[in-house]
Formats: C-alpha cells, sequence, structure tokens
C-alpha cells in the first residue's frame, strides 16, 4: 500500500536529490523507495566513517587475545627479553 509522506528538507539536498533521480531515470519517491527497501542500505558515508568500517570489519575478523596471567611489566620484560637477548 502506497502512502503518502512530507519531509522538511534543505532546499539544495532537494534539488540534488531531484537530479540524481532525473540522472538515474527514476522519480524521487522510486529512489527514496529503493534506497530504504534494501536490507543495507547504501546511504553516502563520510571517508572517516568508512575507515572506521573497514577497521571495525578487520577486528572482527582477528583472533581474540588469550586470557594473560602476566602483569603489563612481566609482558614489557619477557618482550625485551626476546628482542634485545
Amino acid at each position: 500500500m502506497k502512502t503518502k509522506l512530507t519531509l522538511t528538507v534543505e532546499k539544495e539536498i532537494v534539488e540534488r536529490a531531484k537530479t540524481i533521480a532525473a540522472n538515474r531515470g527514476v522519480s524521487l519517491s522510486k529512489m527514496f523507495e529503493e534506497v530504504f527497501s534494501k536490507e543495507d542500505p547504501e546511504i553516502e558515508q563520510t571517508e572517516a566513517q568508512k575507515t572506521a568500517i573497514s577497521l571495525l570489519k578487520k577486528l572482527e575478523s582477528t583472533k581474540p587475545i588469550p586470557s594473560l596471567k602476566e602483569s603489563d611489566k612481566e609482558l614489557r620484560r619477557r618482550y625485551l627479553l626476546e628482542k634485545y637477548g
């Protein structure tokens, strides 16, 4: 069922959205539906957001650190011993 939606948006954004929709050959309403009907809409992201997402994906794929029984001081001592003999 279709329903009407009223949004309050800056005029420049509306003009930009209309231009993008026209370039894609669809109406603004259709473009809105396409964006939000996807499970994971591709909303424009800043470079910082893209970098953060990439970092989170890398962190999720790494193995967790096993529970440490040594103190930070002991770990540092052991590291320096291995590094410098």
